[in-house]
C-alpha cells in the first residue's frame, strides 16, 4: 500500500520553493549592502563637487 499524502502540505511546500527562488533571483540582481550603496552615493557626491569646482562663473560684461 502507498504511502499517504496531504495535498495541502504539499502545495504550500512547492509555493515556498518557488518564492525561494524568486526570492533568490532578486537578491542577485537588486541586492546590494548598505555599504556599496553608501560607497556609490559618496561617489556621486564627490563627482558633484568635483563638478562644481571646476565651473567657471560667467560674469555679464556691462558695455
Amino acid at each position: 500500500m502507498g504511502d499517504l499524502i496531504n495535498l495541502r502540505q504539499v502545495k504550500k511546500r512547492i509555493a515556498r520553493e518557488q518564492a525561494e527562488k524568486q526570492s533568490e533571483t532578486n537578491r542577485a540582481r537588486f541586492g546590494r549592502t548598505k555599504g556599496e550603496r553608501k560607497h556609490d552615493e559618496r561617489a556621486a557626491q564627490h563627482a558633484a563637487a568635483l563638478l562644481d569646482r571646476h565651473r567657471l562663473d560667467q560674469e555679464t560684461s556691462a558695455s
